[in-house]
This record gives C-alpha cells, structure tokens and sequence, in this order.
C-alpha cells in the first residue's frame, strides 16, 4: 500500500505553489494518484480509498481553480 501513503502523503502537504509550473506539476501528481488508485478500488471496492479519492480530488479542484485565475471583467 505504498501508493495510498503517497496519497496520504500528498494530501498532508501544504498547499503552497509560488509559481504556476508548481502548480501544474501539483495538478498533474494528484492526477495520476487518483487514477491510480481508482485502479486498485476497481479490484478491491475499499472504501476508505474513495475516500482517499474525493479528498485528493477536491484539493486537486482548488489546484485547478488557482491555475486558472480570476475572471477578467471589463
């Protein structure tokens, strides 16, 4: 169960990307351990790792709405 400490791992980090590449790097790392571990709950239909899961997503939703800015209003 290396890949859910790395999850855990990720999850626990602080959330503090001063460039946009760090936050792109951030976005794609959450990315690939939530699909990976979709992989796993496939097999074993865990429930604590759709919970992993929707944690790692919503963080991955605020990553994403960082990157993409504040509407331009004219």
């Amino acid at each position: 169960m290396d890949l859910v400490n790395k999850a855990i791992e990720f999850e626990n980090r602080k959330m503090r990307f001063p460039t946009t590449s760090d936050r792109i790097l951030a976005s794609r790392e959450a990315k690939s351990l939530i699909l990976a571990l979709n992989e796993i709950y496939k097999e074993t239909k865990d429930g604590k790792l759709m919970d992993i899961m929707k944690r790692l997503t919503a963080k991955k939703q605020k990553i994403e709405k960082r990157l993409k800015g504040k509407p331009l209003t004219a």
